[in-house]
């Protein structure tokens, strides 16, 4: 079976991305980290596995149009089979997301369609939820509106604060997004016609619960 070739976008710390490299998903090959965010430990990640790495500061840039152009540009250098966003804190624009439509995922920590956008963990608190977490799904022009495709849940704890609560979310995280990648490789996972997450030939009524 030919190498999945992925391209892995990040902001952050990239602890996503070191979850999928600590995956060794055999058919799957990170081919480079693209980061907007010059000093993002995720870059130092990228380095140490010795998997190439791109800068592409949006401070440089004077709308999302011209900044997501130049994205696209350099992220299809790398001919991708999928771009991942992980902790990528960037609203991407229609035409990008429609370039890949099919071909990139999101992981967002909440339980989806609940608390699209920032802050989540504050938001589920003070919603008095019992219970949060975290979802795969595939991109489209909706914030966090894509098809989802999985999802693991946890308690909400009577002492939790944001802190507590987003550390517990982003274990489980994990866990969550090299299982829906590993689908996505192992040729499970599709974005249908319809608009639908499909699994093993089958849409998605209801998201894949990670227990």
């Amino acid at each position: 079976m030919a190498k999945l070739r992925v391209v892995v976008l990040i902001s952050g710390s990239g602890s996503n991305l070191q979850a999928l490299l600590d995956a060794q998903i055999a058919h799957l090959e990170i081919v480079a980290v693209i980061s907007n965010e010059p000093k993002a430990f995720g870059l130092e990640r990228a380095q140490q596995a010795n998997i190439a790495s791109a800068v592409l500061n949006h401070r440089n840039y004077a709308d999302r149009a011209s900044y997501d152009a130049d994205l696209q540009q350099l992220i299809d250098q790398y001919a991708p089979d999928l771009v991942v966003l992980a902790g990528f804190m960037r609203i991407l624009t229609a035409t990008l997301v429609e370039h890949y439509r099919g071909r990139m995922l999101n992981i967002h920590p909440s339980l989806l369609p609940k608390f699209q956008g920032l802050h989540t963990h504050e938001r589920a608190l003070a919603a008095r939820e019992t219970e949060h977490g975290a979802s795969v799904h595939f991109v489209t022009a909706e914030l966090d509106g894509g098809p989802v495709i999985a999802q693991v849940r946890v308690p909400v704890l009577p002492n939790d604060d944001a802190e507590t609560l987003g550390a517990r979310v982003l274990a489980q995280e994990h866990r969550l997004y090299p299982t829906t990648v590993r689908w996505f490789a192992d040729k499970r996972l599709a974005l249908g016609a319809d608009g639908r997450a499909w699994l093993d030939g089958a849409p998605l009524l209801h998201p894949q619960i990670l227990l």
